[in-house]
C-alpha cells in the first residue's frame, strides 16, 4: 500500500493522528527533501527508511517506488508542507499507480489552499487552483488569459520575494481585481493583505503567499470571439477605442492585450 501523507504547512500542531501512526507503520518514508522531513519525524519518533522524492527526478523515484511496493513494502510520501501532488511531487507517482494496479490511499491533512480561500473572503463555493505561475512572463499570460473569463475564485503559490512580480503578471493578464493575499499560514507571522491587481500595496514580501483572485464578474462572453465582442459597441456608435474598452472591462482583461484590434481594418 501507497499512503500520501499531508504535513504541517508550519504549526507542528497540526499533524493528524492519522499521520502519525501511518508514518510508524510504513517501512519506507518518500520525502521530497530528507534533511527537511527528519526534525518533524524525529519529534514524533518515527524511525523509517527515508528515500527522496523530488521534482528533478521525479520519474526515477516513482520506478523506485513502484518497486517497493511490488515488493511488498508500504511506503508513505510526504512533501517539505502540506499535502502531496498539489504543486508539489507526486502526480507521476500517482500516474504509474494506477497503471500497475497498485492500491494506494490518501491520508489528509494540512494544505495551504483552502485555509486561504476561507481567509480571503472571496467566492468559496466555486473556486480554480492554479498553483504557481510559470516563470516566463510569455507562458503566464497564456495560461492566465485561458482563465481570463471563469467566473470563479483563481487562487495561486507564490514563493517569496516573487509576490511583486506575480501580481504584475496578473494584472496584465486579469485585469484589475480584488485580490487577497495570505502569507505564512499557521505560522506566527502569518498576516492577510486586501488590495487590486492594479493599485499600491504595501506588503512584507518575505514568507510564502496564497494570492487569491476575484473572478471575472462581467457577462460570461466565454464563447463570443472578442471580434465579435467589439463590433457589438462599434454597432451601438462607438469609436474603435472605446469598444476596445468596454470589452476590456467585460472580460477582465487589461485593455493593452486588445489593442491590435484597434487598428485592424
Amino acid at each position: 500500500m501507497i499512503y500520501f501523507i499531508s504535513t504541517p504547512i508550519g504549526n507542528m500542531g497540526d499533524m493528524t493522528y492519522r499521520a502519525v501512526e501511518t508514518l510508524n507503520s510504513v517501512d519506507v518514508i518518500a520525502c521530497e527533501d530528507t534533511r527537511h522531513s527528519m526534525p518533524l519525524l524525529a519529534k514524533y519518533g518515527i524511525k523509517k527508511q527515508l528515500v527522496s522524492y523530488q521534482k528533478f527526478n521525479e520519474a526515477s523515484c516513482a520506478e523506485k517506488i513502484l518497486s517497493f511496493a511490488k515488493d511488498g513494502k508500504s511506503v508513505a510520501v510526504i512533501s517539505d508542507a502540506g499535502t502531496p501532488v498539489l504543486s508539489d511531487p507526486g502526480a507521476v507517482l500517482v500516474k504509474k499507480l494506477i497503471e500497475n494496479g497498485v492500491e494506494f490511499t490518501v491520508v489528509p491533512g494540512a494544505n495551504a489552499l483552502l485555509p486561504a480561500l476561507i481567509l480571503s473572503g472571496l467566492r468559496s463555493d466555486r473556486f480554480t487552483f492554479i498553483g504557481f505561475l510559470p516563470e516566463k512572463a510569455g507562458d503566464a499570460q497564456r495560461l492566465l488569459e485561458s482563465y481570463s473569463s471563469v467566473d470563479s475564485t483563481l487562487v495561486f503559490y507564490c514563493a517569496p520575494h516573487d509576490l511583486k512580480k506575480t501580481v504584475d503578471k496578473l494584472y496584465k493578464a486579469l485585469g484589475d481585481r480584488k485580490a487577497v493575499a495570505v502569507k505564512e499560514m499557521t505560522k506566527v507571522f502569518e498576516a492577510r493583505y486586501e488590495f487590486t491587481l492594479g493599485g499600491s500595496f504595501d506588503v512584507d514580501e518575505r514568507g510564502e503567499f496564497v494570492i487569491l483572485v476575484e473572478g471575472n464578474k462581467g457577462e460570461d462572453f466565454a464563447n463570443l470571439p472578442v471580434k465579435e465582442h467589439i463590433a457589438l459597441y462599434l454597432a451601438e456608435g462607438l469609436s474603435k477605442m472605446e469598444a476596445v474598452k468596454r470589452v476590456a472591462k467585460e472580460r477582465g482583461v487589461p485593455k493593452s492585450s486588445l489593442y491590435k484590434y484597434t487598428i485592424e481594418e
